[in-house]
């Protein structure tokens, strides 16, 4: 929804694949292929997709549950973060490279955090 708050038509529609954990008790990953759409505000003049936020982040490739899942295995199981990432492998039949899984873990599943604890993003001393 744009911020203007009207409603919009769509122009376009889009593809998009994440990969999911499917079922684990049958240890069958799946991809899931998501079409979503692209709308347009005449008012706003602004471009947004619909929003998706409930799925995947944005940009991502991987839905939540492979993420907390990663987060989870690094955090409470203790594994590195290798070993993590040919978990998921395992697990989900796609690779999820080994920075990605630390970039997840550091930022506490979440895109784009703050990498440095002591660090508060707009803080400065003076």
């Amino acid at each position: 929804m744009p911020a203007c708050g009207r409603s919009c038509y769509r122009i376009r529609t889009f593809e998009r694949t994440l990969h999911d954990l499917g079922d684990l008790v049958r240890e069958r990953p799946r991809d899931l292929f998501v079409t979503y759409s692209q709308h347009y505000c005449c008012k706003c003049q602004s471009y947004f997709n619909v929003d998706m936020l409930d799925l995947a982040l944005p940009k991502s490739h991987y839905t939540h549950r492979v993420v907390a899942m990663a987060v989870r295995l690094v955090v409470e199981d203790g594994l590195p973060y290798r070993a993590a990432s040919w978990h998921l492998w395992r697990t989900t039949a796609s690779l999820s490279p080994t920075a990605t899984v630390q970039n997840w873990v550091e930022s506490g599943g979440k895109k784009g955090g703050a990498t440095h604890p002591r660090r508060l993003p707009g803080r400065r001393v003076g």
